[in-house]
């Protein structure tokens, strides 16, 4: 449900107004005295008209508008008249709040929006407010003119300011563009495998001030998260290294090039010829297995080529071919290795945090932060099995033994990246993902729309293959317009004319209803045009 702005009316309504009044005026701004209710009612709440936001049944902002004289300016500036033109008929707005997670959304803006249009149709000419003394900037963007002195206590100070009907009009128009960049920000849901949608609450943890990847503090958050980590995989170790995928890779590249013998890798889409190319850089010395896009690769094919070439001591594969959705079946390729006594390794980017996942046998995985463990991009993951010490052959960024040998901080780390992902690890929850993933493959079913694989592939990955007379992009199109954002713009999509929808990240219900109603309209309006 979408944000609802409007006069107070319910006794619901003013219920919560009196809890969120509790919650600014005397926790927040500590203007009034605790009580056990936990329950503030304005002195003037009879004469007040409340301007609400609403979020489903949720008070969540507020602003209370009153035109009774004495004002309670009156009795903090004794000649309030005095600063006020003569044809002045004023209303006075007060105890302006929004809870703090909507405080960076488009909330305070639209409750402003509809307390100017309240105030014309009043044939108010002028508005008067106390300031808070942090906010006094955003007031004077919104046209509001400071006047008299500071008023209020040290706990509390207030700026006397007012905001006349042709101020508030010369700054329309500078009102009016932060009202759309704040909706439009706050009203995108991102179906992208990266970045993807995130918990409000990790949002909030990686704007926390920086703190020194030296301290006791980082180090303990540091070893907290590798813990995590490890026990979500059943990995012996994990390092988590400031950088990409595609550097976690190149960390694989350089172990297996200490490996004697020759390696396999398996491809049948973007990711897997990934690796062939990272192989290809290192000089390693492998065998291939590689396939059309989406085109299944068994295990006796796997077993086939291993009996044929004895001299393979490792196998690298995706777990995920993110291009696709195509899920490899891990525990089958590791019982093979086991029998055969190879090694394996594993580009686990868009699974982990996906798909329950063991690494008790593999040699060394990755994965990053940015997909389906539901954080920032900007950390990759490497998970090994055997204790590893430093090697000087080796580039020392890529030396995932210097990683280990300091305590996973061989090199200057982000504080904020490692918050961010402690809280997100958090809400990882791979079957919430399954059930939505089954919604989202019904409804595209129901509505003729066509996607590759079945429930044997990723849920959280959804590929929509478009017939040559609906183009991709043009849907993608459509949908951005709509601020949903979906994957279709890589080379290898348009190419092919897919489109993907990815439930890595922090999905609500909403979210995917209103996905749902967009690719309903999709297909109304493209089909007009056939």
């Amino acid at each position: 449900m979408e944000f609802v702005y409007k006069i107070a009316s319910e006794q619901n309504e003013f219920e919560q107004i009196y809890k969120l009044n509790y919650q600014t005026f005397v926790e927040e701004i500590p203007q009034h005295d605790q009580n056990e209710q936990q329950r503030l009612i304005d002195r003037f709440d009879k004469q007040n008209t409340y301007v609400i936001a609403k979020k489903n049944q949720e008070v969540v902002g507020m602003i209370a508008i009153r035109s009774n004289r004495p004002f309670s300016l009156d009795q903090k500036l004794t000649n309030l008249d005095d600063y006020l033109p003569s044809d002045a008929n004023p209303c006075e707005i007060r105890l302006l709040t929004v809870k703090d997670e909507f405080r960076k959304s488009p909330v305070f803006y639209k409750l402003v929006e509809l307390l100017v249009s309240y105030c014309l149709e009043k044939k108010y000419n002028m508005a008067l407010i106390s300031g808070v003394e942090q906010q006094i900037p955003l007031y004077k963007r919104m046209g509001f003119q400071a006047f008299g002195e500071v008023v209020g206590t040290e706990r509390a100070k207030f700026q006397p300011m007012y905001l006349t009907k042709e101020r508030f009009e010369n700054s329309t128009k500078v009102f009016k563009r932060l009202i759309a960049k704040k909706s439009n920000e706050s009203s995108k849901v991102s179906f992208l495998p990266g970045p993807v949608q995130l918990h409000p609450e990790v949002v909030k943890t990686f704007a926390l001030p920086a703190i020194s990847h030296r301290s006791d503090v980082f180090m303990n958050e540091m070893d907290k998260i590798r813990n995590t980590l490890c026990d979500m995989t059943e990995a012996k170790y994990a390092e988590v290294v400031v950088g990409t995928g595609t550097l976690g890779n190149d960390m694989v590249s350089v172990q297996l090039s200490q490996i004697e013998g020759n390696g396999l890798i398996l491809a049948n889409g973007e990711f897997g010829y990934r690796l062939i190319d990272h192989a290809l850089r290192f000089k390693l010395s492998f065998y291939t297995i590689e396939k059309e896009w989406n085109t299944p690769i068994s295990i006796s094919e796997i077993e086939h080529v291993l009996r044929e070439n004895p001299n393979i001591s490792w196998i690298w594969t995706v777990h995920c071919e993110t291009s696709t959705g195509y899920l490899f079946d891990l525990e089958k390729i590791e019982e093979l290795c086991l029998r055969y006594g190879i090694e394996l390794c594993v580009d686990a980017c868009s699974s982990v945090g996906v798909v329950p996942v063991s690494f008790k046998n593999v040699l060394i995985a990755t994965t990053v932060s940015g997909k389906a463990l539901g954080s920032y991009p900007g950390l990759v993951i490497v998970f090994h099995r055997e204790k590893l010490h430093p090697n000087s052959k080796l580039p020392r960024y890529l030396d995932i033994g210097m990683y280990q040998d300091y305590e996973g901080v061989p090199f200057t780390h982000s504080s904020n990246l490692l918050k961010a992902l402690h809280v997100a690890l958090q809400n990882v929850d791979s079957s919430i993902i399954e059930t939505k993933a089954a919604f989202i493959r019904k409804f595209l079913e129901e509505n003729g729309y066509n996607y590759l694989g079945d429930e044997a592939y990723s849920p959280g990955i959804i590929t929509i293959c478009l017939p040559s007379y609906h183009s991709s992009k043009m849907l993608g199109d459509y949908l951005k317009s709509k601020n949903i954002l979906t994957s279709y713009e890589s080379n290898y999509l348009l190419k092919r004319n897919w489109l993907q929808i990815s439930l890595m990240g922090h999905h609500s219900e909403e979210s995917i209803r209103t996905l749902f109603l967009a690719l309903t309209q999709a297909k109304t309006a493209f089909a007009s045009k056939v």
